[in-house]
Order: structure tokens, then C-alpha cells, then sequence
């Protein structure tokens, strides 16, 4: 029997040992045993970390695993020192990151962080770094140079991808426009679902590489157990779920970009009848020469009062104006909303408004569903949303918006009475029918009217079915019907009477047979894609009306052209592929990594809710390039279910298995179970890695 001072002693030890886990609880970390990572066959990693530092060190490792040499370029580019590392063709990237300040925002936004944070991006950057010391065989040696990484690179890159590419979408340095990213979300409330269960479609449709590609990840830690995917190079998930909720994003139309035009004078600029003086500073930029020489070229940087000038012709500039570029805690908004558990707390995340772009597609446990128009939309002194969308005038103050609209000012749905929620890259008034935002009740520059084919494609299906289960969700998520079909295409084929020609008629036959599809095996498809190419823009004879959302644009404009663009269009296809009905999937392919299949999706400009866009070969075949990328479909059952897909693969590495090993499920248009549990990750481990903690000061 031990003595009463044994015990007290015995006590007083437990009793720091108790505080001392306290203490390290509320610092973000603890000592609860390893790190592991645990990688699926698919290359998933499920990050089993004892503590949020080790979390964000263990995702900084696993991205380098699986994309080292990709974030590595993206990072040197996001530094606007591309032409120093890699050469003169990187220089035009270079004098627009610089002229749009982002290395130096960069230094500032980092020092903005507050310090727990600030010491999660460091713990990621570690973790990157760590994974390039010990493994620098898996690194091409040309990108050694941007070696070793820094956080203010993680920002630098979030500006870049975030700020400049989705919201400024529409220039580039010499404003050459770049793709617009598009995607689906939808959310189901109980009240419209078979087993009484919320459910979440997350679909994104990107480019299928360079900083649009995507790294799925579990996170797992005593207080947190989440999974999703983000943009790689980014140390946060930004669309995922875990037990209590989840959300996803789809491009929103958000004017947050303004291009001013600015007349020259001597010392500046016109400016409210006088004359401004710029703002300049000149930059020196290193490029490397073929033989692996430097020379130095001289950058000026010329600001005026609505932000840096892009361009100069004559006696003429044009400015630009960015919203967004005065938030830095984007990531920390991000870490806050994987973490809520309820959609209050969500909403507490959200309004703090420092995701500067972007659709907010909510479902929980709860039942709860919500639709956010998210985003900065700067507040405006007058006009339409179509008002600004060129260049505008740049003399006049009452043209230069400062501000942006807060949270509560914003289109937002929750809980609607018909039970769903949807959006397809559409404006928020059709974010659920019969709709419950009057576009009347916000500034007419908010955003535009109107209803593209997708997303009349997106209504149709979550309107026609009252009871949504989850394999009906699934099929609708890979629907590739052509909503363009279903409105046209009886007309086209009534309008080809005896008098056409045989072509013409034998391409009537085919459409006529043809399922409306885009599947693989669709007989039809490839004609009546190249007939709607061969026609152009002008089909219908009635535009889209807003008291007709689902059933305009309609009615054959032109009959007599439309016939002739189908002899045409019939003649190509022959020409081109031997048969008017050569298969869908023959013509359009899935080409990664030695891989070459048959696509089944379409143009989301023929309302194709699966969306691809493709590229043409040489072969005289089309290339998927960009498009239907991360799927998730969740239902928050108890415990929650969901399936996923990463159509291109969880990784970009050379000699990875992983780089396009899923597509052939994505051609087989089926999904992967998601395995959260420790025993359903073992059953299908491929490696295991434990990482050492590294001692702190």
C-alpha cells in the first residue's frame, strides 16, 4: 500500500500532466501520439495528426508527394520571378504579377496574420520542405531553384489564382481573356429526399491542370474529422464536408474587376477637371538567358488613383481595379467553415467576407440548406451589370466605387419551401423555383438576367423529381442530355421535307434515332454538335424570357439556313469520321498519361449538365482539356455517406501511379466510395507514413 505522501505526490504529477495538456490544447498543439499518413490506392492521403500544426504540416508533405514539381513552378511563378528561374518566355507573367503588386502583398499579407494561423501556413511550408529535403530525387532539377519555399509563396500563389485569375478573369497583363471556370452545386433538403436526409452535389469544373488542378484530402484530428479537396498549393480545403455539414463553390457571375480609361496629360492623368499625378516605382527583373547568363530589364510601375495601369496606347491608359486585395485572412475564413458545426457557425465564417469570389452551396445534418451569392461586389454609383463590363471612364470620381456590399446585402436563400437549392454558373435569381429573389430588389449592376442551358438543364432535373434518392442523385450528376437538343431539334428534323437532298435527309434519320446524349455510345451527338457550330449564334426565333425561364430560347430562326448548316454539318462528319452516326466517344476522348478512352459529357454550352470542353488533336480527334474535374455527392445520414471522383487523378508527378488512374471510372461515368473510418482506409491502404515531430521553440 503506498504511503498518503506517495499518493499526493502521484496526484500532483497527473495534475500537471492534465494542465500541461491544457495548455498545449490551447496553443493548437499536443503530444497525442504520431502523425501518420495513411494513402489510399486512388493516392488520397487521410491525415491522422495529433494537433492542428501537425495537421497543416502533414497536407504541406502530402501535396509534395503528389504534385512537388507542379507546385514548384506555380510557386516560382506567383513570386514574379519565372524568367529568372526558367527563361524569357515566362516574362510577360512576371511584369503582370509585378505591376499588380503581388509579391509585395504577399510580404504584407503575411505579416497580417494572426499569429495562430501564421504559424499554420508556416507548419505547411515546413512540411513542403521537408518533403523536397528527403526525397530530392523526385524533384525535375530546373525547379530546384525555387527552393526552399517560403509562406509568403502560399499567398503570393492565393493572389495570383484567387484574385487575379477567378475574379479578374477577363484580363490578363495585355488583356487577353482567359477561360471562365464553371461548375454545379446542389443542395437538398430533407423535405425532398427519399430517406429524409439533406444531400450536397460538389462538382467544379476546371481546367485539368496548372493551378486548377485538384488534391482530394482527409483531415482527422481529436476535434476535427473533414474531407474535400482544394487547389493545389493551398493549405486549406476549399469545398469539403465533414460529420455535421459541407459546401461547395460554383463560379458566380461577380463583377468584381473594373478596366478605367484614363486620358494622358502632362504630369499624369485627368482626373475631376485637373490633373493627378502617378504614382511610380520601377522594378528590375532578371531574366535567364539561353546559355544560363542574367540580364536585367526595367519594369515601371505606374498607379493611379483606381489601381495599377496595364496598359498605355498614345495618350491613353487603361487602369485597373480589383476587389478583394485589402482581405488577408481568406485561409483562416476557410479553416473556420471546415470546422463549424452548425450553420450558424458556418454563417459566422462566411459573413466575415474575405473569399473575395464565389457561390456558397450549403447542406448540414440539421436539414438545413442555404444559397449564398458570395463575394465582393463593389458598390456602384449607377448602372446595369452589363454597363460595366467594358472599359469605362476614368476621369470622373463618381465612377471610382471604394466600397463593397456587406454580407447582409447580399442574394441569399435558406431553407426555400421547395426544397432545394442549385446554382450552374447562373445569376442568384434562379438559385431555386419558384424563385424567391426579385433581381428588382438589388442594384441592376449586381448581376445579370438570364438562364443559360446548363442551368435550365440543372432546374429541370431537381424540379421534375419530388423525391431525390441518392443513386438518383448520382445519375443526374451524369447526365449528359443537350438541353439544346430537346429545344430544337424536333423542329429542325420536320423542317427537312421531300424536297431535301439525300444527305440532308439521311442526317435527319440520325438525329431523329439519335438519344439526345452525349454517352460514348450516342449515335447522333457529334452531328448535331458540329451542325450547332456550323449554324452559329443565330438558332432561335424567340430569346430567353424571364416569365419563361425553362422553355426559351425556342423555335427554328431560319429554316432555310438551318437546313443548309445540317447539309453542311453532315458532309464535315462524313468527311471527317467516315459515318453521319460515328459514336460520341469515338470522336471526343479522355487523354492522360497513355491513357486514351471514350468521353462520355458534353459543351456546357448544348446544356450539358456533365461539362466538358475539348481541344482538337492531330488525330482530327477532340481532347478533353477542361470541365467535369472533382465530384462529391453527400448525405448527411448518421454516419454521413458520400461518394467522389477526381476524373484526371490525385496527382501531377511524371512517375506517380496516381496520375490518371481514375479515368476510367470517370469513363465509366461511376464513383469512388469515400473511406473515412481507420478500417475501411486500412482495407484499401496502399503505404503508410509517420512523421517524426519536429521540436519548437
Amino acid at each position: 500500500m503506498r504511503s498518503p505522501s506517495r499518493r499526493l505526490l502521484s496526484r500532483w504529477i497527473l495534475l500537471i500532466g492534465i494542465v500541461l495538456t491544457l495548455a498545449a490544447a490551447a496553443c493548437g498543439r499536443s503530444d497525442r501520439g504520431p502523425t501518420e499518413i495513411l494513402w489510399d490506392r486512388w493516392g488520397v492521403p487521410h491525415i491522422h495528426a495529433p494537433d492542428a500544426e501537425e495537421l497543416f504540416r502533414a497536407f504541406g508533405w502530402s501535396q509534395m508527394r503528389n504534385h512537388a514539381n507542379l507546385i514548384l513552378r506555380l510557386y516560382g511563378e506567383a513570386r514574379g520571378r519565372a524568367a529568372e528561374y526558367w527563361g524569357e518566355a515566362h516574362l510577360v507573367s512576371d511584369r503582370y504579377l509585378r505591376t499588380m503588386g503581388v509579391p509585395e502583398r504577399a510580404q504584407q499579407w503575411y505579416r497580417a496574420q494572426k499569429p495562430r494561423f501564421k504559424g499554420y501556413l508556416d507548419r505547411f511550408v515546413e512540411g513542403m520542405n521537408e518533403y523536397a529535403r528527403r526525397h530530392p530525387e523526385r524533384i525535375d532539377p530546373e525547379l530546384e531553384a525555387v527552393l526552399p519555399l517560403e509562406p509568403t509563396d502560399v499567398l503570393g500563389h492565393l493572389q495570383r489564382v484567387i484574385h487575379l485569375s477567378f475574379v479578374g478573369r477577363e484580363v490578363t497583363f495585355g488583356r487577353a481573356r482567359q477561360p471562365v471556370p464553371g461548375s454545379n452545386g446542389w443542395a437538398i433538403a430533407p423535405s425532398r429526399t427519399a430517406a429524409g436526409n439533406a444531400m450536397l452535389l460538389v462538382n467544379p469544373h476546371l481546367p485539368w491542370s496548372s493551378f486548377f488542378t485538384w488534391f482530394e484530402a482527409q483531415w482527422k484530428t481529436p476535434e476535427l474529422d473533414a474531407y474535400g479537396a482544394t487547389l493545389v498549393g493551398m493549405p486549406i480545403l476549399g469545398l469539403g464536408f465533414n460529420d455535421h455539414l459541407g459546401w461547395t463553390h460554383t463560379t458566380n457571375p461577380l463583377d468584381g474587376i473594373d478596366l478605367f480609361e484614363l486620358t494622358l496629360v502632362e504630369g499624369g492623368y485627368r482626373w475631376d477637371g485637373g490633373v493627378r499625378a502617378f504614382e511610380a516605382d520601377t522594378q528590375s527583373i532578371r531574366v535567364r538567358l539561353p546559355g544560363g547568363s542574367l540580364r536585367q530589364e526595367v519594369l515601371e510601375v505606374r498607379r493611379s488613383v483606381h489601381g495599377p495601369v496595364l496598359e498605355v496606347r498614345g495618350d491613353k491608359a487603361v487602369a485597373v481595379r480589383l476587389v478583394g486585395l485589402d482581405r488577408p485572412h481568406m485561409f483562416e475564413q476557410y479553416w473556420d467553415m471546415i470546422r463549424a458545426r452548425s450553420l450558424s457557425e458556418f454563417e459566422s465564417a462566411l459573413s466575415r467576407q474575405q473569399i473575395p469570389i464565389f457561390n456558397v452551396i450549403y447542406a448540414d445534418r440539421e436539414g438545413h440548406i442555404l444559397y449564398l451569392f458570395g463575394g465582393h461586389t463593389p458598390i456602384r454609383s449607377r448602372g446595369s451589370w452589363q454597363d460595366w463590363q467594358g472599359v469605362v471612364a476614368g476621369d470622373r470620381p463618381d465612377m471610382l466605387w471604394t466600397r463593397t456590399h456587406p454580407y447582409e446585402e447580399l442574394p441569399r436563400v435558406v431553407d426555400p419551401p421547395n426544397g432545394w437549392v442549385q446554382n450552374a454558373n447562373d445569376p442568384p435569381w434562379s438559385s431555386t423555383l419558384p424563385g424567391l429573389l426579385n433581381p428588382g430588389d438589388f442594384p441592376a449592376y449586381l448581376a445579370p438576367r438570364g438562364l443559360r442551358f446548363r442551368a435550365q438543364r440543372s432546374l429541370r432535373m431537381l424540379d421534375q423529381d419530388r423525391k431525390i434518392d441518392f443513386e438518383a442523385l448520382s445519375r443526374y450528376k451524369h447526365s449528359t442530355r443537350m438541353e439544346v437538343a430537346d429545344r430544337i431539334l424536333d423542329e429542325l428534323t420536320a423542317a427537312v421535307g421531300p424536297r431535301a437532298g439525300d444527305l440532308t435527309r439521311q442526317a435527319a434519320r440520325v438525329l431523329e434515332d439519335w438519344d439526345r446524349q452525349a454517352d460514348a455510345e450516342s449515335r447522333g451527338a457529334v452531328l448535331f454538335a458540329e451542325w450547332v457550330r456550323t449554324l452559329g449564334a443565330s438558332m432561335f426565333a424567340t430569346p430567353w424570357q424571364e416569365r419563361e425561364p425553362l422553355t426559351t430560347p425556342r423555335g427554328l430562326a431560319q429554316p432555310v439556313a438551318a437546313l443548309a448548316a445540317l447539309e453542311k454539318a453532315a458532309r464535315n462528319t462524313l468527311d471527317r469520321f467516315g459515318a453521319l452516326d460515328v459514336p460520341w466517344g469515338e470522336v471526343y476522348r479522355l487523354r492522360i498519361a497513355g491513357r486514351d478512352l471514350p468521353a462520355s459529357g458534353g459543351p456546357s454550352r448544348l446544356g450539358v449538365f456533365r461539362s466538358l470542353e475539348f481541344t482538337p488533336e492531330k488525330d482530327g480527334r477532340f481532347r478533353a482539356l477542361f470541365g467535369d474535374s472533382f465530384v462529391a455527392l453527400v448525405e448527411f445520414c448518421q454516419p454521413v455517406r458520400a461518394k467522389v471522383l477526381l476524373s484526371y487523378g490525385n496527382a501531377s508527378q511524371p512517375d506517380s501511379p496516381h496520375r490518371g488512374d481514375q479515368l476510367a471510372l470517370f469513363a465509366r461515368k461511376q464513383l469512388r466510395p469515400v473511406w473515412r473510418t481507420r478500417k475501411e482506409i486500412e482495407a484499401h491502404l496502399e503505404s503508410t507514413e509517420v512523421l517524426s515531430r519536429i521540436p519548437r521553440q
